[in-house]
């Protein structure tokens, strides 16, 4: 794991944080061992980041050299590896801007240690189901919800469920996203491209839409969650509760 910021004694904190904690697989018998790396600067943290290849970046915004949204953009042209961002700003268009920047989540200044591992344990989860997901050949199955991207198929409680192309443009990329916060604009360019228009206004009708036809209670959804001011996320946890 790399941990890229300007500050020794936050460098620290998180150093010993990961250290002292278990990422293995719930399964594991034996936890693999933790390597931190540390830079305090953006050139140096691109750099290790590209040498080094850890599976995931701390990463903090206020940097000496270069803002830590473009070192995020930098990581980002190459590197799939989680980006975990730390900043003392809170306004929702910061958020947005660092997650159309490839950040996958953010941590407001002061954070407590427990949520940070809370976090980066969430996001190891993921990137982990990722690179195991399933075949585009199988199925999907969320409770009674069930999934097969190959057929194009989509079943609610054994009746097929018919969508529009968009609204299956959008179940597809909430699918091949699972717990991660998708802004309206990486929504709107995975489903229109470089089409114009409202991003927000669009997929506040279309997700509406699928709700409808994939929640029991659209008012009250489970898995396509608000997250209000930036986008949307897919829970496909939430089936685990019925």
């Amino acid at each position: 794991m790399l941990v890229i910021d300007d500050e020794p004694q936050i460098r620290r904190v998180v150093r010993n944080a990961l250290l002292s904690a278990a990422f293995g697989a719930p399964d594991d018998t034996e936890q693999p061992e933790v390597r931190v790396l540390e830079a305090s600067t953006g050139t140096e943290g691109a750099d290790l980041a590209a040498s080094a290849l850890p599976d995931l970046i701390v990463l903090d915004l206020g940097l000496p050299d270069q803002a830590g949204l473009a070192v995020c953009r930098e990581i980002r042209r190459w590197s799939s590896a989680p980006i975990l961002v730390l900043s003392a700003r809170h306004a929702d268009t910061e958020k947005a801007a660092l997650l159309d920047a490839g950040a996958d989540d953010y941590m407001t200044k002061p954070f407590s240690t427990v949520e940070l591992l809370a976090r980066v344990r969430a996001q190891l989860r993921r990137a982990r189901q990722v690179s195991e997901a399933l075949a585009p050949t199988e199925r999907t199955v969320l409770g009674a919800l069930t999934v097969d991207l190959t057929l194009r198929r989509v079943e609610r409680a054994g009746t097929v469920v018919h969508l529009t192309p968009t609204e299956w443009a959008l179940l597809r990329t909430f699918l091949l996203n699972p717990r991660k916060t998708l802004t309206h604009r990486q929504l709107f360019g995975a489903v229109w491209g470089n089409s114009e228009g409202d991003a927000q206004q669009y997929l506040r009708v279309y997700v509406g839409h699928l709700r409808r036809k994939i929640e029991d209670d659209p008012i009250r959804p489970r898995f396509l969650q608000t997250e209000p001011g930036v986008g949307y996320r897919f829970e496909p946890d939430s089936a685990a509760e019925e």
